[in-house]
């Protein structure tokens, strides 16, 4: 299935489909990753009933999708996700997202794109995307990923969640939710603290009308650790109950929102009043090439000497409140 699936891309450097292609990333393999904290606190609450910590040789696809699409997110990046064991492998116990230079052309949207495929698309470089849609989905829960993050202009990896269904209308009316974003870490940055160049991530909604009347907040922070902290393996969060939402980087919380900073331009505030994050999301993790966020901060710009690049995942991890798994608030660190 996964190499009939893939055949729908053309390698234009050589003129041959999937079966023929033998060029990579060319990055080294990982080392296993040292054992860390999963940062929950003592007697929290919170019972995993979801996880995958990636020690097999393949990745799981009862767990987890490989999105196939070449038209940059709306973001103007210049990848190809496509389902390669070159862009998505395990690795020593870890999930590899790889994106680099190769140029390819495939379908403009995923499969379930409403309207169909689209266009064929060129782009110069493919990558990685997984993601739980159709698979798994929750309302309310703690909600974690063990990485290390890529760094350089022009990369852009994620961990973040979509409706299950669209239950207020087209994005972004029934939300996304970002549990992080990093954009070009270890570049020029006149925002940071101290000397360290960009050594933030990021949480975020997006939430509001459908597009282009949607609306988003976001908030960065310094990764945990200093000066290497981006060479590091970090743990990121969000704790989402009914009508708050709280973000952590390892034991840190970065932010935190609540249904009174939100809404749904397709819900009834009264009938609705936690819409659009009232409803099943399920997990995606990508590592985008270029794209508005990281091309348009730092330096400017793209830099092709950024990539081959790859976002490293240790395990993601899903937790529910057992003593209150209709709202999740009685788990949530915030409301301590």
């Amino acid at each position: 299935m996964r190499l009939a699936a893939s055949l729908a891309f053309l390698v234009l450097a050589s003129c041959q489909t999937l079966s023929g292609v033998t060029t990579g990333s060319g990055l080294p393999l990982p080392p296993e990753p040292s054992d860390g904290s999963d940062f929950i606190l003592p007697a929290s609450g919170w019972n995993l009933v979801w996880s995958d910590e990636f020690e097999g040789a393949f990745l799981d696809h009862s767990k987890w999708e490989v999105e196939e699409s070449c038209w940059g997110g709306g973001n103007d990046e210049r990848q190809c996700y496509v389902d390669w064991p070159e862009t998505v492998q395990l690795a020593n116990g870890q999930l590899r997202l790889i994106g680099y230079r190769q140029t390819v052309s495939g379908p403009q949207y995923p499969h379930e794109w409403e309207g169909g495929r689209g266009e064929t698309v060129q782009q110069s470089y493919v990558s990685g995307k997984v993601r739980t849609r159709g698979l798994a989905d929750w309302t309310y829960g703690r909600f974690a990923a063990r990485m290390r993050l890529p760094s350089g202009q022009g990369t852009w990896p994620a961990f973040w969640m979509l409706p299950a269904d669209n239950t207020y209308g087209p994005w972004a009316a029934s939300g996304e939710i970002d549990i992080m974003e990093a954009v070009n870490l270890g570049e020029v940055c006149d925002e940071c603290p101290f000397d360290e160049g960009e050594n933030r991530s990021s949480g975020a909604l997006h939430f509001g009308g459908e597009w282009p009347d949607n609306t988003h907040d976001v908030n960065f922070e310094p990764l945990p650790g200093g000066p290497d902290a981006g060479d590091r393996f970090h743990v990121f969060a969000v704790e989402w109950g009914e009508g708050q939402i709280d973000w952590y980087v390892d034991d840190n919380q970065i932010f935190s929102m609540s249904a009174e900073d939100w809404y749904s331009g397709n819900a009834d505030p009264d009938a609705f009043p936690n819409a659009p994050f009232d409803q099943p999301f399920y997990l995606m993790l990508n590592l985008a090439v270029g794209g508005g966020l990281s091309e348009d901060n730092n330096r400017g710009g793209f830099d092709p000497d950024s990539f081959p690049a790859e976002l490293l995942v240790d395990w993601v991890r899903v937790y529910q409140c057992e003593e209150d798994p209709e709202t999740g608030r009685a788990c949530m660190h915030g409301d301590e």
